[in-house]
């Protein structure tokens, strides 16, 4: 999707940031400069400043927060900076910051230094799963834990469905099902802390396919295609399950899967046929 922009430009800032000690006591002059994406269309047509964002509201947060907070890096006043706007800004769906230190302490003639990082929210869909114990409770856990994450939105759930297990595995049948989320999480990070609610929901993995309490796994993340040993976007199997696609169809019938360039509605038809 293309965003609109609003630009805020080399706003000074004193604060006390840097590697030396000296530089934490002392302080110095910080310029950060941010390029806000988000949708200009509604405040246009309509002159009303609260359908966009108020570019001195934002100016000044990012004032008060780079001058009373104190690191050692570049990298971390842009990365909580960039965090923090997103998660308090309404509307802000992307943030491009770059931050200069004028006299950074080198011990060379230069201008400055700077550290520019671009960030924003992305659109996932999870699969969640359980045949152990309370499997309601279970998949509850799941959604309330993500719900409950910071830098994550959980925008639908779909119905909790019973399905027959999957891969040849003696067991109780699942309760499956999906959810579409908001998340400024990166994909190794969100699956991260699934592994953290499925071991809160004392999940063992003892056997492949075999019985679990909770399985949450990343179906979709945006448009990503990523094959690495420990995470493959999209889930590598989710086209031939029907387990999967019938709780996606509910809440998203339309997401396209971008390596078969089908949305899941046909790629569910199409697993009826396998």
């Amino acid at each position: 999707m293309n965003y609109d922009k609003i630009y805020i430009k080399d706003l000074e800032v004193f604060a006390k940031h840097g590697v030396f000690p000296e530089e934490n006591v002392l302080g110095q002059k910080f310029v950060i400069s941010a390029v806000l994406y988000t949708s200009t269309r509604e405040a246009g047509k309509t002159d009303d400043l609260t359908k966009s964002i108020h570019y001195g509201e934002v100016s000044r947060f990012i004032h008060d927060f780079v001058e009373k907070n104190t690191w050692k890096l570049l990298e971390t006043v842009a990365e909580r900076l960039a965090w923090e706007l997103l998660l308090q800004t309404q509307g802000l769906e992307k943030v491009c910051l770059e931050i200069k230190k004028p006299w950074a302490p080198v011990g060379l003639p230069l201008k400055t230094v700077s550290v520019e990082i671009e960030r924003g929210w992305h659109t996932a869909y999870i699969a969640l799963g359980s045949n152990l114990g309370d499997k309601e409770a279970n998949l509850r856990l799941g959604v309330e834990g993500l719900r409950a994450t910071r830098g994550c939105q959980v925008l639908d759930v779909s119905d909790f469905l019973v399905t027959e297990p999957y891969g040849g595995v003696e067991q109780d049948d699942f309760l499956n099902g999906a959810m579409k989320i908001r998340t400024l999480l990166t994909p190794h990070e969100l699956l991260e802390r699934l592994h953290e609610l499925e071991r809160e929901a004392k999940r063992e993995r003892l056997v492949r396919w075999g019985p679990r309490t909770l399985d949450l796994d990343i179906l979709l993340y945006d448009d990503l295609i990523l094959d690495e040993e420990e995470l493959h976007i999209p889930h590598l199997e989710m086209h031939k399950r029907d387990f999967v696609l019938k709780p996606l169809c509910q809440i998203a019938p339309y997401v396209r899967h971008p390596v078969y360039n089908r949305t899941a509605e046909e790629l569910l038809a199409a697993s009826k046929l396998l």
